[in-house]
């Protein structure tokens, strides 16, 4: 079992270096143009050029992709000359600095040919002052440095360079920079060491935005999970234990209903119903800044939705797997000897009988966790799925990434479980 469950991680860590090429690939491939789905229609070629050589998507596919995996502040260090220091604020945006021999960060702005420092102390205090010196000399006898600016990318300034350049700031717009910066590396450690970047669409950390959603993602689907998975296994068995019969086929036909309805009809249905006719329940679950739980009242029509599609499904697969195992050899050949029929029944019948139930559950929980979009955009609910399709609409590559990767460590723990699962309900199964 050991060696079965390395393997198993071997095959996990293969699957999301696949997946992440993967979705680079797609998300490149695929229509669209990021800077105009970020900042409108009319922004002109300048300002289109300017932003993506800001956040470093003019460079090759394949050397994004290392910077989004290893991180940019390792070359930015090394051309800077200083270690650097990420900061998160209270705001929950994130703030790069260089890191001074006495202690001190630096950052780097740029006023007319001015090379101005803003020094914060270590008690806290922000102190701005010329720091000419560090101008070096480069070819042709320009002077240049590379220095941290205040928008948290490695700039590469370039005195008395004419070139006009853009500055987009989040919630400014775009502004006329003053000076010459030439070259970008926008700062992050990357995915191996936590930090997947900064949302393009957002602007805040990509990383605690995703925890945020994979929470309010967590908590509807580990709601709808314990709910409908006991009924689901249990009216399961009762229809096949009853096959044929009234109740086999009432359960039967309510089953298929379920499951054939499409999630947003569902979810439609029951607004039309508790929402507006009834006023019993809200609508959309919309909660701000709140935690899911601080409302349960908005979670009701999500988790019914989801549990009403479930138990459709898991119903119908269970009452497959009991009247085939009912119908066994060996679950005569106990009837025969005289066995009670409980004791066929929980003892033989049942075991073998939800292996096939427990593998579509377990491939459930990744759709309930992930799949889920169109539940979350009914009822306007912030969760991963929901996170994922914006960030695919805008093309924010560093979400989807990271989403993508909380997906692939959910599909291949949830099958893992589902393995180990299947060695105490059939003590046949052994893995090596």
């Amino acid at each position: 079992m050991g060696w079965f469950i390395l393997r198993r991680l071997v095959l996990l860590l293969v699957t999301m270096v696949i997946v992440s090429v993967g979705v680079f690939i797609i998300t490149e491939a695929s229509p669209g143009n990021v800077a105009r789905n970020l900042l409108g229609s009319f922004v002109t070629p300048e300002q289109e050029a300017s932003f993506l050589n800001q956040l470093g998507l003019d460079e090759p596919l394949w050397k994004r992709y290392l910077y989004w995996l290893a991180g940019t502040d390792w070359i930015a260090s090394k051309r800077i000359g200083l270690p650097l220091e990420r900061l998160t604020t209270e705001r929950g945006f994130t703030e790069w600095w260089a890191k001074l021999p006495s202690g001190d960060l630096i950052r780097w702005q740029l006023k007319g040919e001015d090379l101005v420092a803003v020094i914060k102390h270590q008690d806290g205090r922000i102190e701005e002052k010329l720091d000419n010196r560090r101008w070096r000399k480069g070819g042709g006898g320009r002077e240049f440095f590379w220095g941290v600016d205040l928008h948290n990318r490695a700039v590469l300034w370039q005195k008395g360079l004419s070139k006009k350049q853009w500055v987009y700031v989040h919630g400014k717009g775009w502004v006329e920079a003053a000076g010459g910066a030439t070259d970008y590396i926008p700062l992050k450690k990357g995915f191996l060491r936590g930090d997947p970047g900064i949302s393009l669409r957002t602007g805040r950390p990509v990383a605690k935005s995703l925890f945020v959603r994979l929470r309010n993602s967590l908590v509807l689907a580990s709601i709808s999970f314990v709910i409908v998975m006991p009924i689901a296994l249990a009216l399961g068995i009762v229809a096949g234990l009853t096959a044929e019969r009234p109740i086999d086929r009432a359960l039967s036909i309510v089953g298929m209903a379920f499951s054939v309805i499409p999630e947003f009809a569902m979810g439609i249905f029951l607004i039309l119903i508790f929402a507006l006719w009834l006023r019993w329940l809200p609508g959309a679950s919309v909660f701000g800044n709140h935690a899911p739980w601080e409302r349960p009242d908005m979670l009701i029509l999500p988790v019914l939705t989801l549990s009403l599609i479930e138990l459709g499904y898991v119903l119908r697969i269970t009452r497959a797997s009991m009247v085939e195992v009912m119908r066994s050899p060996y679950i005569r050949t106990a009837y025969l000897k005289g066995l009670p029929h409980h004791v066929v029944v929980f003892k033989h019948a049942l075991r073998n009988a939800l292996i096939a139930p427990i593998t579509v559950i377990m491939l459930h929980v990744n759709w309930l966790l992930g799949g889920v979009v169109i539940v979350e955009v009914v009822f306007g609910y912030s969760g991963l799925g929901k996170y994922l399709l914006d960030s695919a609409m805008y093309k924010d590559i560093n979400a989807l990434e990271a989403g993508a990767m909380i997906m692939v460590v959910v599909a291949v723990g949830t099958q893992l479980v589902a393995d180990i699962a299947y060695t105490f309900l059939n003590p046949r199964i052994r893995f090596k």
